[in-house]
C-alpha cells in the first residue's frame, strides 16, 4: 500500500520560513506527479503546488507563487515544499497527495495525513 507521510509543518511568525517534506513509499517518484494541497479552517482543500514526475514541470497557485518552492529527491523518496515569506493567510493543514499520472492532472490519488501550518505573531 502506497504511503505518504508529510512533516515539517509548525508554528512560525509572519515572514519566516518552513520546508515541508512528504516522504513516500510504495510510489515511484519517477512515473508520479506529486501534489501539496492545503486545507485552512472553515475553508475549502486548495491545490497549492504540484511537481510532475520528472520535475521538469511545476505549477503554483497564485496566491504562493514566488513564495513557495516545490521540489523534490527521487533517492530519498521525498518531494519538499519551501514556504518562504508566509502569511497569516498560509495558515492550514498542508497534505500531500501522489497524482495518477505523470503529469500534474490534478487527479489526486494518495494522501498522506497533513501537517499543520500556523503562522501567527
Amino acid at each position: 500500500q502506497p504511503q505518504l507521510v508529510e512533516s515539517g509543518g509548525g508554528l512560525v511568525q509572519p515572514g519566516g520560513s518552513l520546508r515541508l517534506s512528504c516522504a513516500t513509499s510504495g510510489i515511484a517518484l519517477d512515473y508520479y506527479a506529486i501534489h501539496w494541497f492545503r486545507q485552512a479552517p472553515g475553508k475549502e482543500r486548495e491545490g497549492v503546488s504540484c511537481i510532475s514526475s520528472n520535475g521538469a514541470t511545476t505549477n503554483y497557485v497564485d496566491s504562493v507563487k514566488g513564495r513557495f518552492t516545490i521540489s523534490k529527491d527521487n533517492a530519498k523518496n521525498t518531494v519538499y515544499l519551501q514556504l518562504n515569506s508566509l502569511k497569516l493567510e498560509d495558515t492550514a493543514i498542508y497534505y500531500c497527495a501522489s497524482d495518477l499520472y505523470y503529469y500534474c492532472s490534478n487527479t489526486p490519488n494518495y494522501w498522506g495525513q497533513g501537517t499543520q501550518v500556523t503562522v501567527s505573531s
